[in-house]
């Protein structure tokens, strides 16, 4: 004896599988839409990196300038006290001064405030 369907659940079957193409169809569109998103996010990041490196290169020659013209004022300002007598520490003695350039010569550019430790908010467990 076979079993008869009811209308109901003949009914619904187109209606349900032309609402599942069509969530489908959405949600290839959504992929799509982030696909290019995200694309243009790199190209976005790319092109800060890349003004992020000038702007470092342009702090790091400022910062050099300036420790170039203060080495050069100290020097100066030396160079006349030198003739007096002897009272200062023999030149042996002094301690050289700490300039921010690597072991390659390269000026470094300056930590940033963000990422020094704050020593209040920092856990310390038992």
């Amino acid at each position: 004896m076979p079993v008869a369907v009811s209308k109901e659940k003949r009914g619904l079957l187109p209606v349900l599988t032309i609402l599942f193409l069509f969530s489908y169809g959405l949600m290839t569109v959504l992929i799509v839409e982030q696909g290019s998103v995200i694309q243009s996010q790199r190209n976005l990041i790319k092109v800060l990196t890349r003004d992020s490196t000038e702007l470092w290169i342009g702090k790091g020659k400022a910062i050099g300038d300036q420790q170039t013209a203060r080495s050069q004022a100290q020097s100066r300002a030396q160079a006349p006290s030198s003739q007096a007598p002897s009272s200062q520490a023999p030149l042996s003695r002094v301690v050289p001064q700490r300039h921010a350039q690597s072991r390659t010569g390269k000026v470094l550019p300056p930590v940033p405030a963000s990422d020094l430790v704050d020593r209040r908010r920092a856990l310390t467990s038992i």
